[in-house]
């Protein structure tokens, strides 16, 4: 899967810290730091967080999709 980069690549784009999508999320930086390695894994509930937020869908966090 490609997630980790997606999300490095959506959370730069806006300009987020990793800090700042935590808190959006309600996790830790840690766990935004392991999900971008792809160190921890995306529960739904993140995922669906993720790509409500960033505008994305699924298929496209996960590598799916190009768009």
């Amino acid at each position: 899967t490609m997630y980790g980069q997606r999300i490095r690549e959506l959370r730069l784009e806006r300009n987020i810290t990793q800090d700042q999508l935590a808190k959006e999320l309600g996790v830790t930086q840690k766990n935004i730091s392991k999900y971008e390695l792809e160190q921890l894994d995306l529960n739904t509930e993140t995922l669906i967080q993720i790509c409500r937020l960033f505008d994305v869908s699924a298929d496209y966090l996960l590598g799916l999709k190009d768009y």
